[in-house]
């Protein structure tokens, strides 16, 4: 059987809710306007699900250049990209970023929501973030996604997970930018070259797994059980951490639709 894409997730903000898509543009950075907002506290440190769980229920339609933001109890909100001008300095994980502050009622709006003061940033293409140098190459980027610009995860694996779960779990608790059917579980494991469709990628680090994959994006809330994570840690452990699916640097650019085809270009060592 042939591998093929069977979903396309962007996250128009990071740790919000998911778009899923038929098609999307593939940057150097990740897919076209994915996680090119972030939310942080007055200091300019990220917030994300890992505190705010309720962060998921937040949805951003993309409306133009602007996003159109909905949560529970709270108004409409229009997330107009700012001006450039003075740029503020914020941190994700290890790395500081120049990033562009939003308007102050966009502030106002998801301070209220989350109950403590916070603020929007916002990635412009001259805000530059790079990619771990350890895995990848002079000039890779990233937006402000975790590490790297794709997350890759077959169906399979999933399959597998849920095989031993008392209750399944659905795949946007991993987040993950792409879906492949028609693998074994884990065959992302095994690859270091890939094509989907016309995009060439390189398959650069697993993916290692914290409690984020217990938030139950559906309601804003971590799962009591704390599945599937639980689980996880019964058979993918590994020396870096628990790990499910691959990151994923692009090497070029194109197109990415349901239904491409995967081509394994190379193997992993």
């Amino acid at each position: 059987m042939t591998p093929t894409l069977s979903a396309i997730h962007v996250y128009p903000i990071k740790s919000c809710a998911p778009l899923t898509c038929g098609e999307a543009a593939v940057e150097p950075r990740g897919l076209e306007g994915d996680r090119r907002w972030m939310i942080t506290d007055p200091h300019g440190k990220f917030l994300t699900a890992r505190q705010h769980p309720r962060l998921t229920l937040i949805r951003a339609a993309p409306k133009g250049d602007a996003l159109a933001l909905e949560a529970p109890g709270m108004p409409g909100l229009r997330l107009v990209p700012p001006a450039v001008g003075a740029r503020i300095e914020t941190t994700v994980w290890r790395n500081t970023v120049q990033a562009l502050p939003a308007a102050a009622p966009a502030d106002a709006w998801i301070s209220a929501y989350l109950g403590s003061p916070a603020r929007f940033v916002y990635m412009d293409a001259d805000c530059a973030r790079s990619v771990n140098p350890d895995y990848g190459q002079p000039g890779d980027e990233v937006s402000f996604a975790d590490g790297y610009p794709l997350l890759l995860i077959s169906q399979a694996a999933l399959d597998a997970l849920n095989a031993r779960l008392a209750q399944p779990v659905p795949m946007l608790r991993f987040r993950p930018s792409i879906v492949v059917a028609g693998t074994g579980p884990h065959a992302e494991d095994g690859w270091k070259r890939i094509r989907v469709g016309a995009v060439e990628f390189e398959v650069v680090k697993p993916c290692t797994r914290c409690v984020f994959t217990t938030v139950d994006f559906e309601r804003g809330a971590f799962d009591p059980s704390g599945e599937p994570l639980r689980t996880l840690t019964t058979y993918r452990r590994t020396p870096m951490g628990v790990t499910f699916g691959q990151n994923l640097i692009p090497r070029g650019r194109g197109t990415l639709r349901v239904g491409d085809e995967l081509e394994v270009l190379e193997q992993a060592l």
